[in-house]
């Protein structure tokens, strides 16, 4: 392995989980998955799981598609029955291990955050501690299953 944390010929170390959460800062919802997913991430440890790049997911990035493909699983946080996160990961070709809806796993009520002007401290605000803690915790069981 190399200083990039890759073995010989660029390929990923395995071991890792891989979290792609939907970070839709539109709504409570979306909000709460980058919270909780990056909580989850932090109380895990980045030996263990990573935040994917959601974004490069459908483009094809050869080093998204590297730790993807050198994941031990894939889980994805999204915030509303939208599922936009799943869908990018299905998409791209990978079968996520946990998929979860945050507004129906944990029965959040999704709120607009679009309508008013608002600032970050209202954006983090919108999400209400105890669900919070609750995504969190599908998170880090998922990673740690």
């Amino acid at each position: 392995m190399n200083s990039k944390g890759t073995v010989d010929g660029g390929v990923e170390k395995r071991g890792k989980v891989v979290v792609f959460a939907c970070f839709g800062g539109f709504s409570n919802t979306g909000i709460a998955t980058a919270l909780a997913s990056m909580d989850a991430i932090s109380e895990v440890g980045l030996d263990k799981a990573s935040i994917g790049c959601l974004a490069s997911v459908p483009l094809g990035t050869e080093t998204v598609r590297s730790k993807c493909d050198a994941a031990t699983k894939i889980v994805v946080v999204d915030g509303c029955p939208t599922e936009c996160a799943r869908k990018l990961v299905e998409k791209a070709g990978y079968t996520p291990s946990k998929a979860f809806v945050l507004a129906r796993d944990i029965g959040m009520e999704k709120k607009s955050l679009y309508e008013d002007p608002i600032t970050i401290g209202d954006v983090i605000k919108s999400v209400e501690p105890e669900e919070l803690r609750r995504a969190k915790e599908l998170i880090v069981k998922a990673i740690m299953e």
